[in-house]
């Protein structure tokens, strides 16, 4: 009622509706309807008594949950041996599947990471792993399934339990689909095959009804999932999905990722791909120290007059912005630059109410080279949200100006709305311009805003960012020493998911796809062997020599490679599908939709919505 059958039941406790992806009998003695006349039945149960009892009812496939991962195997052992016997019927057994299944007290102990004082009261007839292997030997296609949201019986009891059987890997670890995004993560061995599926819990139909049915007819059709992008009703077919020689079949119905690089946000990893291969070139100049000794904290920055532009940059109202706007908004240049005629872009929102006794917070995303005010402001924490029609806009209920008055900056020039007109800006930035600009970015508003002189001032960020917002506050730090000029109120700052440093960074996110069930073991075992995360260099050797340095780019290539097309900054999110979209649909704060970056870059790229932002007509684009 509640996974694989036919109905589930109502709110109302009294009726039905249909699951359209049933899998279309209840045991041992004494569970729901199943009963028995003698009540020493309910106390005797055991793994044995549960295999012999329900040999009368098996045809062709087992299926199970939990604990099932004893019975199955064990009723799967029953009925093989007693199709030795010709005097009673022969069971024509086609193969088992086991969800998150407890397979053995010390594969649960290892893969959950923890002890549990209540332990299993029942006993198996055999160990389990030697059955396993038992029925292995019998060419019988196996499936146990583990959703990796379980923490009860987590994927890695899967994991352990296979490794214990040591078969060797025959197909490599590769993405499957199911509506053109990725499902899950396959890897065959000698004669079985371990499969995940994303957003799976431990009642997998539960979670992932249509993944669970597609996986389920491909085990029934002994066939791989699909590694090809297709409909469901395509999926479900006998010929769509891969055909395979080998004869087992190992379900775990797990995990949870997905996406491909469709949305705006696969620009932002894409940039900090191109940057992490930067850094391993032996000459990356473009990322000089900050502490660069030609840069003399004590010499004078750009200040330019600001007579009368926070009026000019002042927003009347953005186009299709929703009615009853109650906060000021602001929009345009700041020269940083005037030799080379370099200005970043800004968008300035005050809080709504008591603004004057509100803090100042700077807001810059990372990449490097990637929007704030497309992403910062028009997807995470600004006061708007762009409809699906790409025109208007929609309140965000839980926009930070609710308590603070918020800059949103591009930065450096080039990217969004910042420009320079010197062409070399565009190929010389590095962390040091970046903050040298924002700084004196900040000087001259503060010069266009002097209200904001005095007041708390924090810089908050995310990504790329965990750069950027500490040079930009030590930089601050260090200006602030002089006192012939401005002097900033520093008094906190914030990232949100930060790259900081190479090392740390690469072997947390390799840490993460593999314990994620993105990566195989297998090359998580050669990241951890040939790679050294000590240095900065984050494919520096644990050994010396050249095979060393080519066998960590193999693994680091390969860990890429394995995830598939997914996200990486929102694993878990549904694939953005623009054909989907209905006609006069609008945002809810409250729904994501993975289609938002398309949203907010067709509305900046109206021309009259960068006119209401005083900014250059451009072909705005989230990242550079």
């Amino acid at each position: 009622m509640m996974e694989l059958g036919p109905f589930r039941v109502e709110k109302d406790g009294k009726t039905l509706h249909r699951n359209e992806y049933a899998w279309n009998k209840e045991s041992p003695a004494g569970v729901g309807f199943s009963y028995s006349n003698r009540t020493s039945d309910y106390k005797s149960s055991g793994d044995l008594r549960t295999a012999q009892d329900s040999l009368p009812f098996l045809e062709f496939f087992l299926a199970g949950e939990s604990y099932a991962g004893h019975y199955v195997p064990q009723v799967a052992h029953t009925k093989l041996q007693n199709n030795q016997h010709t005097n009673q019927t022969i069971i024509n057994l086609k193969g088992i599947a086991i969800g998150n299944a407890s397979i053995d007290f010390e594969t649960i102990m290892r893969g959950a990471d923890l002890w549990i004082k209540q332990m299993m009261l029942l006993v198996t007839c055999m160990p389990l792993c030697s059955l396993m292997q038992f029925l292995l030997n019998f060419h019988l296609p196996y499936i146990p399934s583990c959703g990796d949201t379980d923490g009860a019986l987590p994927l890695l009891c899967s994991k352990y339990a296979i490794n214990k059987l040591g078969m060797r890997i025959k197909t490599a670890w590769y993405p499957w689909y199911i509506h053109g995004e990725v499902g899950g993560y396959a890897v065959g061995y000698q004669n079985l095959t371990f499969v995940t599926v994303r957003g799976a819990g431990h009642s997998v139909p539960s979670y992932q009804k249509a993944w669970a049915l597609v996986l389920f007819s491909s085990f029934l059709n002994g066939k791989l999932p699909p590694s090809a992008r297709r409909s469901l009703h395509k999926l479900l077919s006998p010929e769509a999905t891969m055909k395979v020689t080998i004869k087992y079949l190992l379900l775990v119905l797990s995990c949870y990722f997905t996406t491909f690089l469709i949305s705006c946000k696969g620009n932002q990893i894409a940039n900090l791909n191109r940057l992490i291969e930067s850094r391993k070139s032996p000459h990356p100049e473009s990322w000089a120290l900050l502490n660069d000794q030609e840069d003399s904290h004590n010499s004078p920055v750009y200040v330019g007059s600001q007579k009368g532009m926070m009026q000019s940059d002042k927003i009347n109202a953005l186009p299709g912005q929703p009615e009853g706007v109650d906060f000021d908004q602001y929009a345009g240049y700041v020269m940083v630059d005037p030799i080379a005629d370099r200005a970043l872009f800004y968008y300035f929102v005050e809080s709504p109410q008591n603004s004057s006794d509100k803090p100042l917070v700077l807001w810059l995303n990372g990449g490097p080279g990637c929007s704030s005010l497309g992403y910062g402001a028009m997807l995470e924490l600004g006061p708007f949200r762009v409809n699906k029609d790409g025109k208007t806009l929609y309140r965000n209920e839980y926009a930070w100006n609710k308590v603070a008055n918020v800059i949103f900056l591009e930065s450096p020039a080039g990217v969004g709305f910042s420009y320079s007109n010197d062409s070399s800006d565009y190929t010389k930035v590095g962390d040091k311009r970046t903050t040298k600009d924002s700084y004196v970015f900040l000087i001259n508003w503060l010069e266009r805003f002097p209200q904001y002189k005095r007041r708390d001032f924090f810089i908050t960020g995310e990504s790329y960012a965990g750069h950027y917002v500490p040079q930009l506050a030590y930089y601050i730090l260090s200006r602030n020493k002089n006192t012939n000029q401005t002097v900033i109120n520093l008094k906190g700052i914030a990232i949100g998911n930060a790259w900081i440093d190479d090392a740390i960074c690469m072997k947390g996110m390799f840490d993460y796809l593999w314990t994620h069930a993105l990566n195989s073991d297998e090359t998580n075992e050669g990241i951890n062997k040939y790679c050294n995360f000590v240095s900065e260099d984050s494919v520096s050797k644990k050994g010396d020599g050249d095979d060393n340095t080519i066998q960590c780019g193999k693994y680091l290539s390969q860990g890429f490679r394995e995830m598939g097309f997914i996200d990486l900054y929102d694993i878990y999110a549904p694939q953005c599908n623009l054909s989907a979209i209905k006609p006069g649909s609008n945002g809810n704060i409250m729904n994501f939709d993975p289609c938002s970056g398309f949203h907010v870059k067709s509305y900046l790229n109206l021309a009259k919505v960068q006119a209401a932002f005083h900014a250059k007509a451009t072909k705005w684009s989230g990242c550079r």
